[in-house]
């Protein structure tokens, strides 16, 4: 069965998408530990990041990057925090977040409550910036 995440990527199930290629797929945490946080996803289904064969692996970071600095540029922060956890969903992804202080990465703090409004101008301001 198809996880969440190519349920995702395949359009089956909606989502605020931030940028897309033939290989890879970013859009918003409905969860979101600040404004901007995002899951970039190989369209690749493997469960765990350490077992994408090399170019997947090295493409899905040389993505993330493009989606990060469109973060930065769009999303008032001082850096964006990478986390690959990998625990909650079993398809390979990176959480990058931005980041006032370090402590905003913790994944156990509050999440925040946006509307679908505000998820919609997010994920458009971030894909302008990309």
């Amino acid at each position: 069965m198809a996880s969440i995440f190519s349920l995702i990527a395949a359009g089956q199930i909606p989502s605020y998408k931030i940028a897309e290629d033939e290989n890879y797929y970013a859009f918003l945490d409905i969860n979101p530990l600040a404004k901007g946080h995002t899951l970039v996803i190989p369209k690749k289904e493997v469960d765990y990041i350490f077992d994408l064969d090399e170019q997947t692996y090295a493409g899905l970071w040389a993505f993330a990057k493009k989606v990060a600095e469109g973060i930065k540029a769009a999303i008032p922060c001082k850096r964006v925090g990478v986390a690959v956890l990998g625990m909650e969903v079993p398809h390979a992804h990176i959480h990058l977040v931005p980041l006032q202080t370090e402590g905003d990465l913790n994944f156990r703090n509050k999440k925040l409550s946006l509307t679908p409004e505000e998820f919609n101008e997010i994920a458009q301001k971030i894909a302008a910036a990309i």
